[in-house]
């Protein structure tokens, strides 16, 4: 039996914001972050094609280098969850984004394998704060009837970020070379930081921070894997990421080298899913919370959303082996569209199941698992690629994953994470 959804109105909301227009303000800087995280994030899915032809690179190092972000973005991710969990918000995120911007835009001096890997590693330690900054602060100050739809529109700045470097950002580096690209694309978003830490400033209070008596230790946090709800979590999301980033890191080059598509086909092609994506992320929160205010239950509300957008992206599995490339992207576009229902549907459910104050730990914790499958992902696909002439049996492994994903969520993610298991840890 799924326990009864928490109460509509929670008092441990901040009052600083809490009933506030302010806090939609918040969620409009989270959205612009998040934006300029997934437009870094997806620059050399979208320079693949280019450096491949420029720096002689096999699909099988391009997809190592691809998967270079996810090693200390994975591991970092408890880590920076914990570091939320104790330091609050602004601060952690502000680091992270300084170093991932400035480490994108030294993507654009490096001129071989060794430090492009580099700066792709920095580029992940840099980003691991983003997804359990999200979870904490929107689980700090909107109740659970707005956190669909703030979830939502703060994450689907990730989708137009996506959009954005697909398109835009594919004939900018045809025009002008990918070292200039990356860096003019790594420097200029940093400006966002001031008014971040304008308005975190008067917001974020000591108060909020240190505003439980305990908190886990950093090694103790792990021990909340024994929760089966955590683990199922982390099981389903790292099914569904490995889905996820196999699609934004080769969607470009899978459309250019395997489909032979144009630069500006490629562009168009790759770039209107995530478009797309973006008004998908606003009307599946929209409607989460509609159901939640309804009485049903928020937990079981925010699971099937999770199943129906992975279920939904098992046609990514034909979109390889049809013959026809336009309808292969329908296919991918629908692919990409259903996850987006499972990515922000992960988030809000990471905040229904657990208590508030573990909310950035069991977030990085579930990112951690998650990006195990962007660690293999890219590297795998690339390496089936070239081994069997086509990226279609690297789509058909998706299948696979994607039920087993929705098997974890189903039979695990069942209970919620209490204050006891935050005194256990502390």
């Amino acid at each position: 039996m799924l326990p009864s959804s928490p109460t509509v109105v929670e008092s441990n909301t901040y009052p600083s914001l809490n009933e506030s227009p302010q806090r939609w303000t918040l969620v409009a800087l989270m959205h612009v972050g998040m934006f300029f995280c997934y437009m870094h994030r997806g620059a050399l899915s979208v320079a693949a094609p280019f450096m491949i032809e420029e720096l002689h690179l096999s699909t099988t190092v391009m997809g190592v280098l691809l998967s270079a972000f996810f090693w200390p973005y994975a591991f970092m991710q408890t880590p920076a969850g914990w570091a939320i969990d104790r330091y609050g918000v602004k601060r952690v995120y502000a680091w992270g984004y300084a170093l991932w911007s400035l480490a994108a835009a030294a993507t654009g001096l490096a001129r071989g394998l060794t430090m492009l890997i580099l700066m792709r590693a920095f580029l992940g330690v840099g980003q691991s704060a983003i997804f359990p900054a999200h979870g904490r602060a929107i689980a700090n100050w909107f109740s659970v009837r707005e956190r669909g739809v703030a979830t939502a529109f703060a994450n689907a700045g990730s989708r137009l970020g996506q959009s954005f470097v697909n398109g835009v950002g594919a004939l900018v580096i045809a025009a002008v070379g990918w070292q200039i690209f990356f860096g003019l694309s790594g420097l200029l978003p940093l400006i966002w930081l001031l008014p971040w830490l304008l308005f975190m400033r008067r917001h974020e209070t000591a108060k909020v921070i240190s505003d439980h008596s305990t908190r886990p230790s950093f090694f103790a946090s792990f021990s909340l894997l024994r929760h089966r709800s955590v683990l199922g979590m982390c099981l389903g999301y790292a099914c569904y990421n490995y889905c996820w980033i196999l699609l934004y890191t080769w969607l470009p080059g899978y459309l250019k080298l395997e489909r032979g598509f144009s630069t500006k086909e490629m562009a168009f092609f790759s770039s209107v899913p995530y478009l797309a994506g973006f008004f998908v992320a606003i009307a599946t929160g929209t409607l989460a919370d509609w159901l939640v205010r309804r009485g049903k239950n928020e937990q079981l509300m925010r699971k099937v959303f999770m199943m129906i957008g992975m279920a939904g992206a098992i046609v990514i599995v034909p979109a390889g082996f049809v013959s026809d490339k336009m309808t292969a992207v329908y296919l991918l576009s629908i692919a990409v569209c259903s996850l987006t229902i499972s990515g922000i549907a992960s988030w809000t459910l990471t905040q229904s199941v657990c208590d508030r104050q573990l909310v950035g730990t069991v977030g990085g914790l579930q990112n951690f698992f998650g990006n195990l499958g962007g660690i293999v992902a890219p590297a795998l696909s690339g390496f089936i690629a070239k081994k069997t002439g086509s990226f279609a049996l690297a789509l058909g492994v998706t299948g696979v994953l994607l039920t087993l994903g929705i098997a974890a969520y189903w039979f695990m993610v069942n209970q919620r994470v209490t204050s006891e298991e935050k005194s256990q840890l502390a």
